[in-house]
């Protein structure tokens, strides 16, 4: 079978062998469209030659940054013997887990409830009405130490399917209706959410049971930036200040903030964060990046800033946006998904190594900074001084325990081990000069490694995701006043509701792709989005409205929230289904109960509902989103910790949103002065609405009370209300910023 794929001209003179995934228009699809497996993309062609021939699916679940998936495709689909097997014995189906997830979470949860664990790349078999029967994750391609290859795995497989079908289905029967039970979420009628300040408190002590005080964060090993967590424990400080507890839990937040920012999961020299970190220091990272990160770190660095005022916090909130505006930016407006760790070795050598286009060996630095610093101490380069601040070592400063496949052998990743004032001071120059030095270090270091063969870069856009940026572009512009960061929220929305909303339709599309390839015939229809892409989306315009103050990001916002409710809301038991019920498909109907990498697309949601019942004054939403939180009453008492995002929004329930009502002209600098005012404090709950006294007005319309504030003296004035009774107007900044900040403590006394 022979396709012609994207932009590459006839497959058949450049390959051995093409399959159809060279017709998808998935990064990582594409990555297997020319392995010797018969692979089909997830659908009815592939379903139904399962039915036809009777045989078993094979499902293998991945993304186009995934190291391990990386590591099984060369050991296994490419090779031919091993493609011969599942090509002859089973129907092959390959899914990218970021377009599918309603999929990947399905076959995840049996993985995990019959294995004990879960991970990418995924390995289920499936029967030819998809249900599952084996699975796991990475196999090796053949038997080592005991550990069955995947070539054996295969062989028992077959064998057990010819000889002991029924027990094989059988028992994944037992599973999947056991799977069915567990998941199940649901409130009883009347039932009210938990106590807000009781569950906050718990979630409190269990984050602080898990933190590591040396270098902030939850656990020893590996570490992850945890975003939702950060958040939740800048939030808890809010309405806690003059508590004890208040007080540590806003220190364990900036504390892992200021390591993070420090460490090596920090690209020092290009910007953005890494997905993780391998070692409890923040040192030597997992070199992906992945755009949920990006936004939700932003977001978390804005937040440390409005509470601190450090300048430190903005600037790294400022340096993620960078790094995004420039390698994670599409033209269109879009925002792209990822980079891989992998990339090739600028000595070169055969296959890529991870962490190959960040790190540095000595002789690098000191050949690129050779000049000597006038005046510093002992006649120091400009290598000298990078070197010490940045922790650099003549035999790499990786330590074998992390790296354990040895691919960072003498090289460096970059960790800051010295405050600027104590490098200055080491080299007897100014902090103005030392500051000087490493930022033209990190410039000429920029340079050079653009030179080096760059990591494979996941250029899907995600709704969901895109959703998550356009909140952080929104949010930090709105902080810093920077109209730049702003103009790209509204592109950034222009691009979701210009490529990935089907007017027509009235539903959001999942992906789209750069240039779209659609010269490239497609097998796959587009992708309806999920609850995720609708929850962050909402979001989203929802900041943006707040940082803009126009009210057609308010109205679509408005629009998206009505079919989120029709497509994905429980009526029986409360809460949003991940997925659309009516997709025969997907065989379990979840309830996203985590915050993890991504908050919960239902802890969004709760937080969305209260704030679009404030801007519209409709009563159904912000009893939805009690529903809601009824609904995942049992794990919120239990284990708040796994949902920090929606205790958040339960807190939010519990404190009342404050409705920040300005009356001014939109562009006016009194009204600008106002707004600034408002922006320089964190405040978790609370909405803000601008009104011009325009009875026809979007918002006056639903919230008829709005006409009937006025400005004071022709100029622009602030109320502060709850529940629209409002405190007396004012119209001077400062004294604005006094009667939030007065609002904030008196939540403590709820």
């Amino acid at each position: 079978m022979s396709m012609a794929s994207g932009g590459e001209g006839p497959a058949s003179s450049q390959h051995k062998h093409t399959n159809r995934l060279a017709k998808e228009r998935s990064p990582y699809l594409l990555q297997h469209a020319h392995n010797p497996v018969d692979w089909y993309p997830w659908g009815q062609e592939a379903f139904q030659k399962a039915k036809t021939e009777d045989k078993p699916i094979f499902l293998s679940v991945g993304y186009s940054t995934c190291h391990w998936c990386h590591v099984m495709e060369r050991e296994s689909f490419e090779d031919e013997e091993i493609g011969k097997i599942l090509s002859d014995n089973f129907v092959c189906i390959k899914l990218d887990r970021e377009e599918r997830p309603d999929v990947d979470k399905v076959y995840m949860t049996f993985v995990q409830a019959t294995s004990g664990g879960g991970g990418w790349p995924m390995s289920v078999w499936l029967t030819p009405d998809l249900r599952p029967f084996i699975g796991g994750t990475y196999f090796p391609p053949r038997d080592h130490g005991g550990r069955p290859g995947f070539k054996t795995v295969l062989t028992r497989i077959i064998e057990q399917w010819q000889n002991n079908r029924p027990a094989l289905e059988s028992s994944g029967e037992r599973i999947l209706d056991a799977l069915k039970k567990g998941t199940a979420i649901t409130a009883n009628p009347g039932e009210s959410p938990p106590l807000a300040p009781d569950v906050a408190n718990r979630c409190f002590q269990q984050l602080a049971h898990s933190y590591e005080e040396e270098y902030g964060g939850f656990r020893d090993a590996p570490k992850f930036p945890s975003p939702v967590n950060l958040m939740f424990l800048m939030s808890y400080w809010s309405v806690n200040r003059s508590t004890s507890e208040g007080v540590e839990a806003l220190q364990m937040a900036m504390h892992t903030l200021r390591m993070m920012a420090l460490g090596g999961i920090h690209d020092h020299v290009a910007q953005g964060f890494h997905r993780y970190s391998t070692d409890s220091s923040w040192h030597v990272p997992h070199f992906e990046k992945m755009l949920y990160d990006q936004a939700q770190l932003a977001v978390a660095y804005i937040t440390a800033f409005q509470v601190s005022g450090e300048q430190f916090y903005a600037e790294v909130a400022k340096d993620v946006l960078r790094y995004v505006s420039r390698d994670l930016s599409d033209k269109s407006g879009g925002f792209y998904s990822a980079e891989d760790a992998d990339s090739v070795p600028v000595s070169g050598g055969l296959g890529k190594r991870e962490g190959a286009f960040c790190v540095w060996t000595t002789s690098e630095v000191r050949e690129l900074l050779p000049d000597v610093v006038e005046g510093a101490t002992g006649a120091a380069t400009q290598a000298d001084i990078f070197i010490h601040h940045y922790g650099v070592k003549e035999q790499g400063n990786v330590a074998p325990e992390q790296d354990p496949h040895g691919e960072l052998q003498g090289q460096n990743v970059l960790i800051v081990r010295y405050s600027v004032e104590l490098t200055a001071a080491r080299f007897g120059i100014t902090v103005e000069k030392a500051n000087q030095l490493l930022a033209s270090a990190r410039a000429k270091m920029a340079e050079v490694r653009n030179t080096r063969p760059r990591p494979h870069l996941d250029s899907k856009m995600l709704a969901s995701w895109n959703g998550l940026m356009l909140s952080a572009y929104a949010r930090v512009g709105a902080v810093l006043g920077d109209e730049a960061l702003l103009e790209r929220a509204v592109q950034a929305a222009n691009f979701l509701r210009e490529h990935l909303w089907d007017a027509e339709h009235q539903i959001i599309l999942r992906s789209c792709y750069r240039g779209d390839q659609m010269e490239v015939q497609q097998i796959s229809p587009p992708i309806p989005g999920f609850l995720d892409d609708y929850a962050f989306i909402v979001c989203g315009l929802l900041d943006l409205y707040e940082a803009t103050l126009q009210t057609e990001w308010l109205q679509w916002a408005e629009e998206l929230q009505l079919r989120q409710d029709v497509l994905f809301w429980d009526d029986q038991g409360g809460g949003f289904f991940c997925s659309n019920p009516s997709d025969g498909t997907v065989l379990l109907q979840l309830k996203e109960d985590q915050d993890g990498a991504e908050p919960s697309a239902n802890s969004v949601s709760a937080s969305n509902l209260l704030r679009m019942s404030q801007y519209t004054g409709r009563q159904d939403w912000l009893q939805k989103s009690q529903q809601l939180l009824a609904a995942f009453s049992d794990r919120l008492t239990r284990v708040p910790i796994a949902l920090p995002e929606m205790v958040r929004a339960l807190m939010a329930q519990h404190y009342t949103l404050k409705q920040v009502v300005i009356c001014g002209h939109k562009d006016a600098p009194d009204t600008a002065s106002l707004l600034s005012a408002v922006n320089s404090i964190f405040l978790p709950y609370k909405v803000l609405m601008l009104t011009d006294g325009n009875p026809e007005s979007f918002l006056c319309q639903r919230l008829p009370v709005l006409s009937s504030m006025v400005q004071l003296g022709g100029v622009a004035t602030a109320y502060v209300c709850q529940d629209f009774t409002c405190s007396l107007p004012v119209t001077d900044p400062q004294e604005l910023r006094r009667l939030l900040l007065d609002g904030t403590m008196d939540m403590q006394t709820q």
